[in-house]
């Protein structure tokens, strides 16, 4: 355990502070206060008063983390629950959470992605702009089928808005 001096911050005291920047998962604030060398019975005691009082909840977590992420920077549904995952939530909130989106939604974020890069990239040479684009969804956790077929969608979108 760590040993507390008269001015020494308490492991509430640093967990407060970690939450403050912005909201955490259970592993999260588990790893931090570990960090700071308290003892596991402190680290424990913190988190589950955290938990009693609402500021950690890892089911609130995940739906915020969804919701945000679909909002302001689309990804595939295979590369949201991969994040999730690496926050250290557990399955049983990662699959309410992925409840929030569906297939169908998968291909119009990769479209909305997709129209995005196409503009972006507007000046390459048509084969080097496909190429970057599909990448761009490819590394968004787009599979193949859907990223090509946001990209054929954008572009013929495109065209369409040229001859007109």
């Amino acid at each position: 355990m760590k040993k507390q001096t008269a001015g020494s911050m308490s492991p509430m005291d640093y967990a407060m502070k970690y939450l403050a920047l912005k909201d955490r998962t259970v592993s999260e604030m588990q790893t931090y206060l570990d960090g700071k060398d308290f003892g596991e019975a402190d680290v424990d005691a913190t988190v589950e008063r955290l938990i009693e009082l609402r500021l950690l909840d890892d089911r609130r977590y995940a739906q915020r983390y969804v919701e945000t992420r679909l909002n302001t920077k689309p990804v595939s549904r295979r590369h949201l629950y991969e994040q999730l995952k690496s926050h250290g939530i557990e399955e049983q909130y990662i699959r309410e959470a992925m409840e929030q989106t569906d297939e169908d939604d998968e291909r119009e974020n990769a479209l909305s992605v997709a129209r995005k890069f196409a503009r972006q990239f507007k000046d390459l040479e048509p084969d080097k702009r496909r190429m970057r684009v599909m990448s761009r969804l490819q590394a968004r956790g787009y599979g193949y089928d859907t990223a090509r077929n946001a990209l054929e969608t954008a572009l013929s979108e495109e065209d369409e808005w040229s001859e007109s």
